[in-house]
């Protein structure tokens, strides 16, 4: 039994049903937890002798709005080249047919990135938010470091994150509108600077650009999992 495979073992017979789903992709294990029990399992991640994950590695937020759907030709580009004058939808919930329509409860996630030096093992921890505003607790106290990483995704996807200390904007501007890594920011944003001559200073003003897609959104299959289906074909 391989070391990943021993450790998603382990991680199944001591956490039992608080394991939502498990996967290995390219020798990395990645398990999903709840909400309510992300905490818990996570602070037994860092104490239990046998997983030791001491280091927190990244924390971020994820967006499935969209996920998967694309308005370009992606998988036939490399052949044909991409097609031209695309006329593209503005992404927002309301956008979809009632058939496409993304799970709320599955939109936003948080991820967690580990680090065991005492075992040489590395986990990846996924939870799905279900709350409007999404809300998950915080792990400031089990890894301090967590602190501006969970500062990071309250401002680029407005994950909230219970009894964090000091949970402020760290990226963007004073007074920004909106959180700009969510699929359905525009993307020329809500607002626009100019220097006003009259005021004689910067104002904020709405934005004049009308929204397009600029750049194409390409999904091809990464070459690691094609390998890893022909293998397991054979």
């Amino acid at each position: 039994m391989t070391d990943v495979a021993s450790l998603a073992k382990q991680i199944k017979e001591h956490f039992g049903d608080k394991i939502v789903a498990d996967a290995v992709h390219v020798g990395e294990l990645t398990i999903e937890v709840s909400a309510h029990d992300c905490h818990a399992v996570l602070l037994a991640l860092r104490d239990t002798q046998k997983f030791g994950f001491a280091q927190l590695i990244d924390v971020c937020g994820v967006d499935y709005l969209a996920y998967g759907k694309t308005e370009w030709k992606t998988d036939s580009a490399t052949d044909s080249g991409f097609s031209r004058g695309v006329e593209g939808r503005q992404v927002r919930e309301d956008s979809f047919a009632d058939n496409e329509k993304p799970d709320p409860n599955r939109r936003f996630a948080v991820v967690y990135h580990l680090l065991s030096l005492e075992h040489n093992h590395r986990l990846r921890v996924k939870t799905y938010t279900t709350d409007e505003p999404p809300i998950v607790d915080s792990v400031v106290d089990v890894w301090p470091v967590a602190n501006w990483y969970e500062r990071e995704a309250f401002d680029l996807f407005g994950i909230l994150f219970r009894k964090h200390p000091d949970l402020r904007r760290i990226l963007t501007d004073y007074g920004f509108m909106g959180h700009p890594f969510r699929k359905d920011f525009p993307l020329s944003g809500h607002v626009e600077v100019r220097y006003d001559p009259e005021q004689k200073r910067v104002i904020y003003q709405p934005i004049t650009i009308e929204p397009r897609v600029l750049v194409p959104k390409v999904i091809r299959d990464d070459h690691r999992y094609l390998i890893e289906k022909e293998e397991g074909k054979s």
